[in-house]
């Protein structure tokens, strides 16, 4: 089942049918003792809500920081390595890559994040710019993984490959990060055959397409949910991205009014138009 977020309060979603949740605060339903026993006790015995049709259909997110995990595909590893080798930075993404210990790192305040429909951002002082589709986790307060959706981590790869330690600014800005379109509800891993697919169209035509499948994933969900959760505590839950499998060429770049439509099956698509960032101050 799924669990969306709209203008006109929060909604699961039941064999096509979409009812109204009782509790509107987001926070207080995404660490409910039993989500998933909850939801399905409304659809059993609720009436569907016509108003859904019409609501505007916002980021799943209340009080819930976002959190990403890096190099966890070989093709993030092999993209990382490429753009860090002048600095020096090279190596280190082939070591975390095959280590124990998963990069992690913030990306997200719930303000900075798009929902679906709105604009993503690029840094208007970034040259190379690429959205990085991603399965992302929602774990309660618990540590338990509980629900499902589609993250794009907005990533300036010209300011990370120029030096590592700047992988906050490349990663970390206004409308970096976009997530929706719902939450898929399951008590069960998805399955590794899971597709991811990318989209980005420009001016009307498809600029650029891309898949691959949860298969390629190096870490299991849950090992990355343990590791976030080792030291840190999250009182409303966390949203975790997972790590990207496509990448897109080198020699492409987002452009202004791009539109990047992101689709796993089952949760949906998620698709955001693309902004130029703030313009750089002078002096």
């Amino acid at each position: 089942m799924k669990l969306y977020r709209t203008s006109n309060g929060n909604y699961v979603e039941d064999g096509g049918k979409q009812f109204r949740v009782p509790e509107s605060n987001w926070d207080a339903l995404v660490t409910h003792q039993d989500l998933r026993a909850y939801l399905q006790s409304i659809a059993a015995s609720g009436q569907p809500e016509p108003e859904f049709a019409s609501a505007r259909i916002e980021a799943p997110i209340g009080g819930q920081e976002v959190w990403a995990a890096g190099v966890t595909y070989y093709r993030s590893r092999s993209a990382r390595m490429a753009e860090a080798k002048d600095a020096g930075g090279g190596d280190f993404y082939d070591r975390v890559y095959t280590a124990e210990r998963p990069e992690l790192f913030f990306k997200s305040t719930p303000s900075r994040v798009a929902g679906p429909g709105s604009q993503v951002r690029i840094r208007a002082d970034a040259t190379w710019s690429v959205p990085e589709p991603e399965l992302t986790l929602l774990i309660n307060s618990r540590g338990q993984i509980i629900g499902y959706t589609v993250g794009n981590d907005m990533s300036s790869r010209d300011i990370e490959g120029e030096n590592p330690l700047y992988l906050p600014q490349a990663k970390v800005y206004d409308r970096s990060c976009a997530l929706g379109p719902c939450i898929l509800v399951a008590s069960d891993p998805l399955p590794a055959a899971t597709p991811i697919r990318l989209e980005i169209e420009r001016a009307g035509r498809l600029e650029f397409s891309g898949s691959t499948t949860l298969a390629e994933l190096k870490r299991a969900p849950a090992d990355l949910a343990a590791w976030l959760f080792r030291e840190n505590t999250f009182p409303a839950g966390a949203f975790l991205m997972t790590g990207t499998g496509i990448v897109p060429p080198d020699s492409f770049t987002l452009n202004h009014g791009d539109r990047i439509r992101i689709t796993i099956d089952p949760i949906g698509t998620l698709e955001n138009e693309v902004a130029q960032g703030k313009p750089v101050a002078a002096g």
